[in-house]
């Protein structure tokens, strides 16, 4: 009677996606005219609006209560603009890995085509992160990150995490199960990828078994999968040590994003994770465009963290406005990634607070932008009082302006409301040196208002606004 009724449930999801566009049939890849941004196999632009999902919450994780959650989730995203989700295969929901290392749950596979089929329904192409256990080690104070069936001794290929990157047959059982997976959902263009790993650098291994582990296996996605991407992650990106390792991971042959992970971390090592979230977002972006990796860069993991993450950030149940979510999704994009950022806690912050309205607004300022024909070149102009993030290119001038004042630190540690800024201007003379103008329009996000604008000897005021406001010009 179960599978009855996941049939039944993958057939209508199948007839409802019938009527979505038809841009849903093609593959997400790196644009070919501008290697920096993605677009669609049929050549149509694509910014990937959306965060991760890893999996449905615990109270919904029957097989119908799940795909109920999953499916409100991304009816909600999708409403306000959204087309992207980042899942976990290796969630107890989707794993189809789970009784013995090696042994493949059919059961678990229908419910991934079935979350695939809502995604389709919805507009949203999905990542797909196949592991993120970090460790063989049963006295492990991380349960959730053990996964003891592939030790040796129980019936596994491998005695460590460096035995089971290394070793031959425990490389060859792996493949077996990228095979089992990519027959079942590979080339698929509701995938927006496949991610080998969740921040396979956090586990009990050397990068020596890992990274050229990593190398391999992109390399059997690519074969296994030629039309869908292929990536691998990081953990976050908030030491020095980890530059080196983001580097060579940045250039690695056959990984088609540049990923980063980096979160609002008081217990970091880098200062620059304690502060505004709007800079610390758009510094991990600029460190990997630094590298010139030739693909496209994605700040891939964001949000708050208590202390060394050690749990979801306190203050965020004083952020019914979403400012953290705010600048996790904008100031990526302007400092020049590929996309907005992918907030982490999508249920403890994002649905609890109900800010799924903050996609539909980053939406609205990217409507009918081909960033892959702009050239983009993206500067921070000084400004007095505000952090000016602008990208310059062939047809389109945007800029987000920030309100230096404003921070996670002034309203929620100590709770003082925005400030209305009026008067303040923009000195657009040498970015528009040349240009003839074909219009100014001026976007409030927080209001979701457009008005338009006009320049005076090079010179834009803007209209009062708090927090923040964007500049889309269009270039003749």
């Amino acid at each position: 009677m179960k599978s009855k009724l996941l049939a039944l449930f993958l057939s209508g999801c199948a007839l409802a996606a019938g009527a979505v566009d038809t841009a849903t049939d093609s593959f997400v890849r790196v644009s070919p005219r501008d290697a920096r941004y993605l677009e669609l196999s049929n050549g149509q632009p694509y910014v990937p609006i959306g965060l991760n999902m890893v999996g449905p919450d615990a109270k919904g994780s029957d097989e119908a209560g799940g795909l109920r959650c999953m499916e409100t989730w991304f009816q909600k995203l999708s409403q306000n603009g959204g087309n992207y989700v980042r899942l976990w295969l290796s969630n107890g929901f989707f794993e189809v890995e789970h009784e013995r290392s090696g042994a493949y749950d059919e059961a678990q596979a229908r419910r991934i085509e079935a979350t695939l089929a809502l995604a389709k329904k919805y507009g949203i192409r999905a990542k797909l992160c196949i592991e993120h256990f970090r460790s063989l080690d049963p006295n492990s104070a991380q349960k959730w990150g053990q996964k003891l069936m592939h030790r040796a001794d129980r019936g596994g290929p491998a005695t460590d995490m460096n035995d089971f990157f290394s070793n031959e047959r425990s490389r060859t059982q792996f493949k077996a199960k990228l095979a089992w997976l990519t027959q079942r959902f590979g080339n698929n263009p509701t995938i927006f990828g496949w991610e080998l790993w969740n921040e396979v650098n956090a586990v009990a291994g050397k990068s020596e078994a890992y990274m050229p582990w990593t190398q391999t296996m992109l390399a059997e996605l690519h074969r296994l999968t030629p039309k869908n991407l292929a990536v691998q992650s990081l953990g976050s990106y908030d030491r020095t040590t980890s530059r080196e390792l983001y580097r060579r991971h940045s250039l690695l042959p056959g990984n088609d994003l540049a990923q980063v992970h980096r979160y609002l971390d008081c217990g970091a090592a880098w200062e620059v994770c304690h502060g505004p979230v709007d800079v610390l977002a758009a510094d991990a972006v600029r460190e990997l465009l630094a590298f010139q990796p030739g693909r496209p860069v994605l700040l891939a993991e964001s949000g708050a963290v208590e202390p060394q993450h050690s749990g979801p950030f306190k203050l965020y149940a004083k952020d019914k406005a979403g400012i953290i979510l705010h600048d996790v999704l904008f100031a990526p994009f302007f400092a020049g990634a590929a996309g907005p950022g992918h907030c982490w806690h999508w249920n403890q912050y994002v649905d609890r607070n109900n800010l799924w309205w903050e996609f539909g607004r980053f939406a609205a300022v990217v409507k009918d932008l081909d960033a892959p024909a702009e050239n983009f070149q993206p500067t921070t102009p000084a400004h007095p009082r505000l952090h000016v993030y602008q990208l310059q290119g062939r047809h389109s001038l945007l800029l987000w302006c920030r309100d230096a004042q404003n921070t996670w630190q002034s309203e929620l540690e100590r709770g003082q409301a925005p400030e209305t800024l009026s008067g303040q201007t923009l000195d657009l003379s040498a970015a528009l040196r040349g240009a003839q103008l074909a219009g100014v329009r001026i976007y409030d996000p927080w209001q979701d208002r457009w008005s338009s604008g006009a320049l005076k000897s090079g010179t834009l005021t803007l209209p009062a606004f708090s927090r923040s406001i964007v500049v889309r010009i269009a270039l003749k």
